[in-house]
């Protein structure tokens, strides 16, 4: 046969031949090309209507007819985008239509709309062919439509699936495409045309009999009790309540897609591994760690970020204690394992409509059957949820020394304790006991210094009425103005400040290369002696004396103290250390301020601003509570134990050693293998022993003899908040012990 619109001869089969031949064209010749070339154009004609076959009569090569095509068709003008939008937003599937055949032209005037520029995101294209479904589909789409909302969004082929699951769903239960509701509109109509009289086509031929009978169940007269209206009204009145479920059915299963459901119902798996949710806040022992991965139903691997216990409350007010619950996050329901409660000697009791759960005669849990899930009726217990909170958020006010809510929410802003989800502190008896203080009076604004050392504060607390355990009963700190960094520095008497701060000066000015430039102090005779004020003159020291009988003119020292003293008294207190160890609290106070939040910073932290390095909390532990020492094994047998129990009471001066103090041998250990309890304190491990003074091991004077060795040997690295140095003796670097 021939071309009509005048391309060479089509033989049958040459289509076949066209795709058997495979060839390059750099090798082929241009007659060869051309014959080939005039096939295809004639093929492509004979599939054209003729209008279309002739607006392209005068193209002779398929190059040139499909470039005539695309200008004509898929030229992305205005009128032919309004012709295609108007088709896509007027395309509406009509009940009884095949599914399948609705989404083929959806698809078709989509990917047309594409072609001329007009693409739509997954959303759009969700909500398109939702309002494009019959007004007998509204249950699916409101669902479906709310579980794509916000900023969860699902896949355009997610939506389609439930589309055709549901299109499957009607098929099998003998629906036509219509509601579910109206199947139920239809039977009664049906009954309605009976009506209670209903007596047939005719009335003829019913016995005299009949009509004197009595129903024994309305006890009216005129038919039998099986024959009876309002026992028929009731069976269809059940059966159409049963057909009403089959919106409820589509609409529990569709709720499975939400990726943001707010329920906090738990949902029984006989398919799940272990219980499973995605909320962390469910949690009470939560561990963290990488516990794998689980796969969900479309090969979705979701990981396993930690597990715990989670406590949920009953109905009737009891608390089901699920273990050893995953946390998945990426999961989108609360799940509770079959399998894993037959573990538990449980037994799971499943009926038509209900569940219960029983361990021997003990009813555990029971719930309702909705849809086609087993939904439990219990919720997550709040209280658990708070007093989990509430345990991480007090544990680390114990950490950071009882540092403030305000100063604890401005590091947590900073991401600096990424452990905590919120901040929500607690009562703290033990805080109001050392901080409570009248009502301040107006505050007056200062002027902070730029450049380190421009600047420095300084003031002698005490005496104090007990010795520490050395027999100081004093302190004096160093305030750097510009950074805020606090050294702190316990001696005797008040004659040592002089001695203190040439140890002091020539440390801070060895860390930073920079002199000190003035020094503001009280008019105390400390500071005020001929020798401490020639140092100062020959070394170009200005001095900044304040107003006598006027402290507030040394505000930042007077308030440093008080902060100080303020939180080492509730530590103290916390722990149940006795008087003497006040030194020690002290030192870790001062540690901990100088990691803490400074508002003359605007929330910065002056360890940071004095070293230009980031401080590190993860090793930060509670003052005063259990920790186990390993022993080495040069030190013990092979058959005594391997680690000792002794106190927490100070961070070393490299930030990775420890502190320790030994009840039972009275003696200071300083090492990095420890292990601690953070939830026992001193006053637990003391069980009535009573501490003699002559036994106290001089902390302060050990620590002080390693400030001046250190400074000897140019080695000086002093932590904040402690007087020692990172140069220690050889027996300390082998975590021997330091004996009285």
């Amino acid at each position: 046969m021939e071309d009509a619109s005048g391309g060479l001869p089509i033989s049958e089969g040459s289509l076949s031949t066209i795709e058997r031949e495979s060839f390059e064209a750099s090798t082929m010749k241009d007659e060869e090309w051309d014959v080939l070339d005039q096939k295809a154009l004639g093929m492509i004609r004979l599939c054209l209507e003729a209008m279309v076959a002739f607006n392209i009569s005068m193209e002779k090569t398929t190059v040139d007819l499909m470039e005539k095509l695309g200008k004509l068709y898929e030229k992305p003008s205005a009128s032919n985008k309004v012709y295609l939008m108007k088709s896509l937003f007027n395309m509406k599937m009509s009940d009884g239509d095949s599914v399948n055949d609705h989404l083929n032209e959806f698809n078709m005037v989509t990917n047309q709309l594409s072609s001329v520029g007009v693409s739509f995101d997954d959303e759009v294209r969700d909500l398109l062919i939702l309002c494009s479904l019959p007004e007998s589909w509204n249950t699916l789409v409101m669902v479906v439509s709310n579980s794509i909302s916000g900023s969860n969004t699902l896949k355009f082929d997610d939506v389609i699936g439930v589309i055709l699951s549901e299109e499957m769903r009607r098929k099998s239960t003998g629906e036509s495409s219509g509601n579910a509701l109206s199947v139920e509109n239809r039977g009664r109509q049906k009954e309605k045309e009976k009506g209670p009289g209903h007596r047939g086509k005719s009335k003829k031929g019913r016995s005299k009999s009949r009509r004197r009978m009595v129903c024994w169940n309305c006890g009216k007269a005129g038919h039998a009790k099986k024959d009876c209206w309002s026992l028929k009204s009731g069976k269809d009145q059940q059966e159409g309540s049963k057909e009403e479920n089959i919106a409820g059915d589509v609409l529990q299963d569709a709720l499975i897609l939400s990726l943001d459901s707010k329920l906090e119902s738990w949902v029984l798996d006989s398919g799940a591994s272990f219980h499973a949710t995605p909320h962390r806040q469910y949690f009470q022992d939560y561990v963290q760690g990488n516990f794998g991965q689980v796969y969900l139903g479309d090969d979705e691997p979701c990981n396993i970020v930690g597990k715990g216990s989670v406590h949920v409350k009953l109905q009737n007010g009891n608390t089901w204690v699920l273990k050893n619950v995953r946390h998945v996050p990426s999961l989108r329901r609360n799940l509770i394992s079959v399998g894993k409660l037959g573990d538990e000697g449980c037994m799971v009791i499943f009926t038509t409509d209900s569940w219960k759960v029983t361990k021997g005669s003990l009813v555990v849990a029971r719930g309702k059957k909705v849809g086609t899930l087993y939904l439990s009726t219990v919720s997550t217990d709040p209280s658990s949820i708070l007093a989990t909170t509430g345990i991480d958020t007090t544990l680390w006010h114990h950490r950071l020394g009882h540092m403030s809510e305000k100063g604890m929410k401005i590091l947590h802003s900073q991401g600096k304790l990424s452990d905590l989800k919120n901040i929500d502190l607690d009562f703290c008896e033990h805080c109001v006991y050392g901080k409570q203080k009248r009502v301040r009076f107006l505050k007056v604004g200062s002027t902070k210094k730029e450049h380190k050392l421009e600047l420095v504060h300084t003031d002698v607390w005490g005496p104090t009425q007990v010795s520490s355990l050395g027999g100081s009963r004093y302190y004096v700190t160093f305030i750097d103005d510009a950074t805020r960094k606090v050294w702190v520095y316990c001696i005797k008497k008040k004659s040592d400040v002089f001695n203190t701060f040439k140890k002091w000066k020539a440390l801070v000015e060895n860390e930073t290369g920079l002199k000190l430039k003035c020094l503001r102090s009280d008019n105390g005779g400390e500071y005020c002696n001929n020798e401490f004020n020639n140092y100062c003159s020959q070394n170009g020291i200005r001095r900044v004396k304040t107003v006598p009988r006027t402290p507030q003119q040394n505000g930042v020292s007077e308030r440093m103290n008080k902060t100080i003293m303020e939180c080492a008294r509730s530590m103290r207190l916390h722990v149940g250390f006795p008087l003497q160890f006040w030194v020690d609290a002290v030192d870790i106070v001062v540690y901990l301020i100088n990691r803490g939040p400074s508002s003359a910073l605007e929330g910065g932290v002056p360890e940071e601003a004095w070293t230009s390095k980031e401080v590190n909390y993860s090793f930060l532990k509670v003052f005063g509570c259990e920790a186990f020492v390993h022993i080495d094994k040069e030190n013990r047998t092979k058959l005594e134990a391997k680690s000792k129990k002794c106190t927490f009471i100070g961070y070393g001066t490299d930030d990775f050693g420890f502190w320790l103090w030994s009840l039972d041998e009275k003696k200071i250990i300083r090492s990095r293998d420890v292990i601690f309890n953070e939830r026992v304190m001193y006053r637990e491990q003391l069980q009535d022993k009573k501490l003699e003074k002559s036994e106290y091991v001089a902390l302060d004077e050990i620590k002080d003899r390693e400030v001046l060795k250190g400074l000897e040997n140019q080695q000086v690295g002093i932590n904040p908040g402690t007087v020692g140095v990172d140069s220690v003796d050889q027996n300390q670097k082998n975590n021997k012990s330091l004996k009285i």
